[in-house]
């Protein structure tokens, strides 16, 4: 962006010790939207001053925020919120400039090599051991216990970069496949756990009347792609002590998965000196509720 007197006059002002005057300043400058980041990262390295750098930082950090909150909003108010671009999305929050070509790529390698493996002969426990076999064998994903120690478990351009995530990464993971390849395969609520169900077919969450359970063959632990049966989940119940109600049987819409996601992402940045991104992505979690 072109430098203009106002521009100018306002980083002067950046240094200004009056925290109020700084907050009108660093509001002014995130006004003129991420175009205005180079001057910034111009100024940040022609500055010597420790302390303001790091106020050029929390300015581009916020631009970067009010950029996000723009697409976020403009996913959720889209006719259809795709999966994979809200998790990307919600990726650009630690890595404002992702490239998402290369996870892309990754995606779709992924998927082309589940898409060899089947055939339309192929039982729904036959496609889920394709699925697993190419997902945590050939790819090796591998599963970890979530750790908001570790927030780029959280974040799918890390996860495969590292080829290990957690179960809800890799439920995310699982199901973007499922839907490339036109498998009736969705993350389900079921308590403290992300667990994929294989639905059967004709099973539609819009216009099914009665149990939803009554049209899931088995179902998969994202983490390790593990099949499992009803017996399995009544007894996982039994041990919680909790009623197995229907609703825990219905395919989380995407919508909700990735709100899960930042309300996850959130607890990853607790201390104090992150407490401003824990309260942003709760904002943002916000923005999706339903």
């Amino acid at each position: 962006m072109q430098e203009t007197r106002e521009i100018n006059a306002l980083f002067t002002l950046i240094d200004d010790p009056d925290e109020e005057v700084y907050s009108t300043v660093s509001e002014k400058i995130v006004a003129y939207g991420k175009n205005i980041i180079p001057n910034l990262e111009h100024l940040w390295e022609t500055t010597l001053s420790e302390d303001v750098q790091e106020r050029i930082e929390m300015i581009i950090h916020h631009l970067h925020y009010s950029d996000l909150h723009n697409d976020l909003v403009e996913w959720r108010d889209s006719g259809y919120h795709d999966l994979l671009f809200g998790a990307l999305l919600v990726c650009k929050f630690q890595y404002p400039d992702l490239h998402t070509t290369p996870v892309l790529q990754d995606i779709e390698k992924i998927r082309r090599n589940v898409w060899l493996e089947l055939n339309s002969f192929l039982t729904p426990l036959e496609q889920a051991n394709v699925l697993s076999s190419i997902i945590y064998n050939y790819y090796n994903l591998k599963g970890v216990e979530v750790n908001y120690e570790h927030p780029d478990d959280f974040f799918i351009n890390k996860v495969l970069e590292s080829k290990k995530g957690n179960a809800l990464t890799n439920g995310i993971l699982y199901q973007v496949m499922c839907d490339k390849l036109d498998i009736n395969a969705k993350i389900i609520n079921i308590p403290k756990q992300c667990i994929i169900a294989f639905y059967h077919s004709d099973y539609d969450a819009s216009t099914h009347v009665g149990h939803p359970q009554d049209k899931i063959h088995f179902y998969v632990d994202a983490t390790t792609g593990q099949a499992f049966s009803h017996k399995d989940v009544e007894n996982y119940f039994v041990r919680l002590s909790v009623p197995p109600s229907p609703a825990y049987f219905k395919p989380q819409s995407h919508m909700r998965i990735i709100q899960t996601l930042l309300e996850e992402t959130a607890k990853c940045f607790d201390r104090p000196s992150n407490e401003y991104k824990q309260k942003e992505l709760l904002q943002l979690a916000a923005l999706l509720g339903q």
